[in-house]
């Protein structure tokens, strides 16, 4: 499903917000807030404790919890709709071995204390890859960000920068280091002059492609991230 947020300005304003993109400057919001649903889960018994792990991770409410039978237990909790639109079916099929059963419904909307996260390659900001998120998951989620896609960018000719960003503030850093060429490989003996200039050369062109280069950034990389939690 696609996830509605509502934020509303200080001018009283109310925007409908489906992407990071549409969120207003923090100068002219006042508060956002995100649909929530209720989640019946109708599991084995053996698996509640892992599926009611799963949904307070994921920032859920427990609400009902009624034995079926002895073995099956249906299990209520409130969530936000944003929380399971990913991967959230997927981990519960794999922690219940595939029995629970899942239904939803929207129940409506209350306020979230979400802030837009950047991710920034080069100082060039992704937009494919902001996203909002809660302010108390939001530094240790741009860490995380920032060392999958040191994992998943294949390595370049020039260094690059990867950083998560709130606002102008950057919280997390890492960098995938160039590859080294050895344009020296080709000089015999102790020619020092021709190698010094070879390398003067080389550290230009990498100047140059760091400044005019795109970052190549594979697919599976966009959806390494949009899985993470």
């Amino acid at each position: 499903p696609n996830v509605n947020y509502k934020a509303f300005k200080t001018s009283g304003e109310v925007i409908d917000v489906h992407n990071p993109s549409g969120l207003p400057d923090a100068n002219h919001l006042d508060h956002i807030e995100e649909p929530y649903i209720n989640a019946q889960i109708i599991s084995q018994s053996e698996y509640v404790g892992a599926i009611m792990k799963l949904c307070i991770d994921k920032r859920g409410t427990l609400t009902n919890q009624v034995y079926l039978t002895d073995d099956r237990v249906e299990i209520t909790f409130e969530l936000p709709l944003g929380e399971i639109v990913f991967d959230f079916y997927d981990r519960l099929k794999s922690i219940s071995k595939g029995y629970a059963s899942f239904d939803y419904f929207i129940t409506g909307y209350k306020p979230a204390k979400l802030i837009r996260l950047d991710i920034l390659l080069n100082g060039e900001m992704v937009d494919a890859l902001s996203a909002l998120i809660h302010f108390d998951h939001a530094y240790n989620f741009g860490k995380k960000i920032c060392l999958k896609l040191k994992e998943l960018i294949p390595r370049q000719q020039f260094d690059i920068a990867i950083q998560a960003a709130i606002g102008a503030k950057i919280i997390a850093r890492e960098t995938v280091k160039a590859v080294r060429k050895d344009v020296t490989a080709k000089c015999y003996g102790g020619d020092i002059t021709r190698k010094r200039k070879l390398l003067e050369k080389q550290k230009k062109g990498k100047k140059r492609m760091r400044q005019v280069g795109n970052v190549e950034v594979p697919q599976s990389a966009f959806l390494a991230v949009l899985k993470m939690d």
